[in-house]
Parts: C-alpha cells; structure tokens; sequence
C-alpha cells in the first residue's frame, strides 16, 4: 500500500490531535504536515521560511474558519497557482452551510466535509479517506 503525505490546515490544536490520531491508526500516512492557517499553508507549498525542506503534500486537508488567512482565501490563492493547483484540496470543516459549501467547490474544492464532532466520528473518517484517496483514485505523482 502507498502512504500519502497531507497538509492539514487547522488553526484548533486539540482537533489537529485526533485527527492526525485517526489518521494514523489507519496506517496510510507517510507524513502528516500542520500549519495552523491559510497564510501559513501558502508559505508552506511555496516552501518558504521555515518550510524549505518539507516535501510537497498529495493531498491537503483544509478548515475554513481560521484566522490570518481563512480556507476559502487560501484555496483560491492555490488554485489559482500553476505549479500547486492539481493537489487535491478537502475542505474539512464545522460549517454545514450551504454557502460555505457553494463557495468552496465553486473555488476548486475537490471535496467538502464536515468535520465529524466525536473520535469515533473522525475514525470513521480516516477510513473513508485511506479508501478512496489512498486505495481507490490515482493522485498525481504517485504510483498505482
């Protein structure tokens, strides 16, 4: 099996924990990335200061409600970058509403989740993810 490399971008420390715990316990991840905002997620695909030596993700995992620089703003800085716009981009959030929603696949969201409220909520998760993103789709630069 593959393992994957994601950016997490989520400004809530305790939230980052599980889910990098769920993800991990599913056993897919080569490397699991925090930054705690959108400004810092740009920075950091950009490899800027202090992000020179990271490797570039497959797949990002986004918040939207953060401050600096929020997912929306930051996904369409993105996608708006050639050299960036073909990582994956899952907007995993609280918001259910349907404008966030809208806005978000109309900005080149790949999915939108809304974020589980329990452990075993985000566990579930995880395994979804490893299914689809790690056994069942192709992501670019990576072997089948």
């Amino acid at each position: 099996m593959k393992k994957l490399i994601i950016l997490l971008v989520e400004d809530n420390k305790e939230d980052a924990f599980l889910i990098r715990e769920a993800m991990e316990e599913q056993a897919f991840l080569k490397e699991l990335y925090h930054v705690m905002n959108g400004a810092e997620a740009i920075n950091f695909l950009k490899k800027e200061t202090p992000f020179e030596k990271v490797k570039m993700p497959d797949l990002i995992l986004m918040d939207i409600n953060m401050p600096i620089m929020d997912g929306h703003e930051a996904l369409q800085k993105i996608k708006s970058m050639s050299e960036l716009k073909h990582i994956p981009i899952l907007m995993l959030t609280t918001s259910s509403r349907k404008e966030d929603i809208m806005k978000a696949y109309k900005e080149q969201s790949s999915s939108y989740i809304v974020k589980p409220d329990d452990i075993y909520g985000l566990d579930s998760l995880a395994e979804t993810l490893k299914n689809y993103w790690n056994n069942t789709v192709r992501l670019p630069g990576k072997e089948t």
